[in-house]
């Protein structure tokens, strides 16, 4: 009987969105054996630093570097991410796998309804994408920025006396949590953090682990594999930075194609740009890179510099994790 460890991070939603992936895999391959890891990352041991500065001594990455290292060693066979968290680019010998489907894309508002806020009211995020939307939005909310896992951050409108706090619908319906939701937020205004909602699969590329990818490759989207590729092409050619808002959501259409829409935005909220293309499912990567393209035609690196030369930039995803190039592989 094989024996396969599964890596993840340590939080809750961590340990559903491990839960979940398994599930299907569990009841297809009942003599097999599967075995939840925790590993903790960098961000989840400092709270309190700046998401760039922890990224900086931990490897590259907050909420992925820790667990890449884990199962480059072989301490666990497959790693269970939120997409969003990771690199655009795999290190040496790691791959990603298609996901299997995708939650909910967009953010959630908690405590209030976006119409329903006051005046002035505090809103918590510790995202620039969702500040700099925010305001765009706006541009009277004072924003106070929050870190920590879903329950915690939830519990900040009570602690930290806020109106609200804007959250993935995603990780909270996979908590449960779905009560908490005040509002969804539309995608026209706040498209979400490349890879928002999917599970990201990584493992070995060596001959050894042939074995489980081909196991693993029975619960993977297509659909969802081209819309998450897209996203991070886009993203991987703005060179987003943690201090950079870009947002990206690709949509499968039914005559095959793929319509993916992007979005960059300035921290104050008071610059956007936007575009939407269309094009085929089978070439995710050159429509994220010709959306970047348009982006950039349209003032998207005015934008990003502005941001760089006041934040810096290493090259991490929007909100959280480093990477700089798309690659599957």
């Amino acid at each position: 009987m094989a024996t396969y460890f599964v890596g993840s991070r340590a939080s809750n939603l961590a340990k559903a969105q491990v839960r979940e992936y398994l599930r299907p895999l569990r009841e297809r391959f009942p003599e097999i054996t599967f075995t939840h890891r925790v590993i903790l990352e960098g961000g989840d041991r400092d709270r309190t630093s700046t998401l760039s500065a922890v990224s900086a001594v931990n490897g590259g990455s907050a909420f992925s570097s820790a667990q890449e290292a884990a199962l480059s060693r072989g301490d666990v066979d497959v790693v269970v991410h939120s997409l969003k968290d990771l690199p655009t680019a795999n290190p040496a010998g790691l791959v990603l796998l298609p996901p299997p489907g995708r939650e909910d894309v967009r953010d959630a508002l908690c405590g209030s309804t976006l119409a329903g806020l006051r005046k002035g009211a505090r809103v918590g995020t510790g995202a620039p994408r969702r500040v700099a939307q925010l305001l765009a939005v706006r541009p009277d909310l004072v924003v106070v920025p929050i870190r920590g896992n879903v329950p915690p951050r939830l519990k900040k409108i009570e602690t930290m006396g806020l109106d609200a706090v804007v959250l993935a619908v995603a990780g909270l319906r996979r908590l449960g949590l779905d009560d908490a939701i005040g509002d969804v937020l539309p995608l026209d205004l706040f498209p979400p953090s490349p890879g928002q909602g999917a599970l990201g699969i990584q493992v070995r590329t060596d001959d050894h682990s042939a074995p489980l990818r081909d196991l693993l490759s029975t619960v993977g989207d297509a659909s969802a594999d081209a819309a998450v590729r897209a996203e991070r092409a886009l993203l991987a050619e703005l060179h987003g930075g943690c201090s950079v808002p870009v947002g990206a959501y690709a949509e499968p259409l039914p005559n095959g194609e793929l319509s993916l829409a992007g979005q960059v935005t300035s921290l104050d909220g008071r610059e956007r740009v936007a575009g939407t293309l269309t094009g085929p499912a089978t070439e995710p990567e050159k429509l994220g890179a010709s959306l970047a393209a348009l982006l950039i035609d349209r003032g998207a690196h005015a934008i990003l510099d502005r941001v760089r030369s006041t934040h810096g930039s290493r090259h991490y995803p929007a909100d959280h994790a480093s990477g700089s190039r798309a690659r599957r592989s």
